[in-house]
This record gives structure tokens, C-alpha cells and sequence, in this order.
């Protein structure tokens, strides 16, 4: 479960907002997911809709709102990426 934090309680009870919660989480779910994959694991993000049961589930604090849900695991023996290939920018693409 990958949660983000959009602000903190001090110590002394006051709110205090964090910044780009959305942009850090994202980019630091990514490069987890590069290094599982450089792992030899597989990884499928899942976001379900709504979320908002997990916190319970989980135990986590009001601040934290779930972000996704990141599985992680072994490949099958038999998996393989797909060769897929692009088409040529032409056939996509209209330059005036």
C-alpha cells in the first residue's frame, strides 16, 4: 500500500500542509517500481475505487489518503515481455 501524507500534526496539535504530495509520491512509486523490476519481481499498481476503506482497514491516520495499491511478486517462468512495436511517426504524426 503505498499512502501520501498531504499534512502533518506537531506536536503541539497545529496542521501543517505539505507541498507537490501528489508529483513526490508518484515519482517515488516509479522509481520503486524500477528498482522491483530490477529485482527480477513484477509489480502491478492497482487503484480502487474508492479508497477511502483502506485507512480503516489499515489503521492509518486521517492525514494519509491511499495513493495505490502496489502488488509485488515472482514472474511466472513462462512470462515475457511482449514485442511490441511502434508504428512510425509518420503514419501518427501531421507536421505543418
Amino acid at each position: 500500500m503505498i499512502f501520501a501524507q498531504h499534512y502533518e500534526i506537531s506536536a503541539d496539535g497545529r496542521k501543517m500542509k505539505n507541498y507537490y504530495v501528489t508529483e513526490s509520491v508518484g515519482i517515488a512509486t516509479g522509481m520503486l517500481i524500477s528498482a522491483i523490476h530490477m529485482a527480477g519481481l513484477v509489480a502491478l499498481t492497482h487503484t480502487p475505487s474508492p479508497m477511502g476503506f483502506l485507512n480503516q482497514i489499515l489503521g492509518r491516520p486521517v492525514q494519509e489518503k491511499p495513493f495505490l495499491i502496489l502488488v509485488v511478486g515472482y514472474p511466472d517462468g513462462e512470462a515475457c515481455v511482449p514485442d511490441i512495436s511502434k508504428k512510425p511517426s509518420e503514419e501518427s504524426l501531421t507536421f505543418i
